[in-house]
């Protein structure tokens, strides 16, 4: 079974399903990694850091220089520090700027009958105002945006191919591009501060300690794709989710107060990031295997997010659904920094969009995926009016 094909990727969950009820827990021989396909296997596997290690290096590979591929104790500190820079304050302060480039994107839209709603609305959006956070100028988020494809296909490392040979070295060129761009605004900030999230960084300072040059950096890096791909994601997942069931779109006309609920839905049903990264620190027994020392493992948030012992009627998109105790975001220590950027974003954008749209339907069945393994989600979406 080719779990990376573009079939499979368009809809894994049936896959999903049998594997978790025969084998929740399998070894996948082409890459040298584990699976784990249950909620409370993956659960443990996001939490459990006697056990599991963020850093890939404890498989024996690499990985980029970016906080969730850290362990404590450094990780806390260093999460601490960001996080006196990314605060939900300085988050919420953006919705009215969020809300204008919604509109101002949704304006653009022509009248043939037809959008793209991934390349005019869904990427845009967030890189924008990642870029504006940051504090680069609006116009350069296809920068970023490249950049954001390049660090992507850093997924296909799972493999030991041509793509992963490949992909390394679009990211050792990318690196290398993006250093000596951050590095002149973090220089500038340093001399003339902005009210913006690159001088809060290297400001920040929790016990006399301060973040790095190469802490910024890796932060702005995890940032430029993070940042973006997730919320983009989440948009474009939303418009297939209510295509496949118009009766829930309905349902949200009706009742526009279910829109948070109906967000949340969506991280569960398309959870955004299908897979993370975890290493074994040592040998992990689970659902009688054995998972070595040393080995690569990946914790299946799309099938943790449908695991029947946990979810009522999984495979139902119902978007007034309680509880819902997704990992989409994933969960402990690692929970995702952005998560509430990103819950912003879609709670300002999808009624922007919804409202634009009326009624719609897709105009191709066969999406293509985003290039990046690890993520579920269209590369491009055209939908008729």
């Amino acid at each position: 079974m080719d779990f990376f094909s573009p079939e499979i990727r368009r809809n894994p969950f049936p896959v999903y399903d049998r594997l978790r009820a025969a084998a929740p827990v399998l070894y996948e021989p082409n890459f040298d990694a584990w699976m784990i396909f249950d909620y409370a296997g993956a659960k443990q596997a996001l939490t459990d850091h006697d056990r599991f290690s963020s850093s890939m290096f404890t498989a024996s590979r690499g990985n980029p220089d970016w906080m969730i591929f850290l362990d404590p104790p450094r990780q806390p500190k260093l999460r601490g520090l960001i996080g006196r820079a990314f605060t939900p304050k300085a988050i919420a302060e953006l919705a009215p700027r969020i809300r204008e480039l919604s509109r101002e994107l949704l304006g653009k839209v022509g009248g043939c009958g037809q959008m793209d709603v991934v390349r005019e609305y869904a990427t845009p959006l967030p890189m924008i105002m990642i870029a504006e956070m940051i504090g680069v100028p609006a116009a350069e988020w296809p920068l970023f945006r490249r950049w954001s494809d390049a660090i992507l296909k850093l997924s296909h490392t799972i493999s030991a191919g041509a793509s992963a040979t490949t992909a390394v070295a679009e990211y050792s060129l990318v690196k290398t591009e993006m250093g000596a761009y951050a590095r002149a605004l973090i220089e500038e900030r340093r001399t003339a501060p902005r009210d913006d999230l690159l001088t809060r960084l290297t400001q920040a300072e929790v016990d006399g300690e301060r973040l790095t040059e190469q802490e910024i950096l890796g932060f702005v890096e995890l940032l430029i794709v993070a940042g973006q791909e997730t919320t983009s994601n989440l948009i474009a997942n939303a418009v297939l989710c209510f295509a496949e069931n118009p009766d829930q779109l309905q349902r949200l006309a009706d009742s526009p107060e279910l829109m948070t609920k109906a967000i949340e839905e969506v991280l569960r049903f398309r959870s955004p990031v299908q897979w993370v990264f975890r290493a074994t620190r040592c040998d992990v027994e689970m659902h009688g295997r054995t998972i070595p020392a040393g080995k690569l493992v990946l914790p299946m948030i799309g099938s943790a997010n449908r695991d029947p012992q946990v979810i009522t009627e999984p495979n139902e998109f119902d978007i007034g659904r309680e509880p819902n105790p997704h990992i989409a975001f994933g969960h402990g220590i690692h929970f995702c920094l952005g998560a509430p950027l990103s819950r912003l974003e879609a709670s300002i954008a999808l009624p922007d969009l919804l409202a634009r749209l009326g009624r719609f339907e897709l105009a191709e069945e066969q999406w293509q995926p985003r290039s990046a393994l690890h993520v579920h989600g269209p590369d491009s979406l055209t939908i008729r009016l």
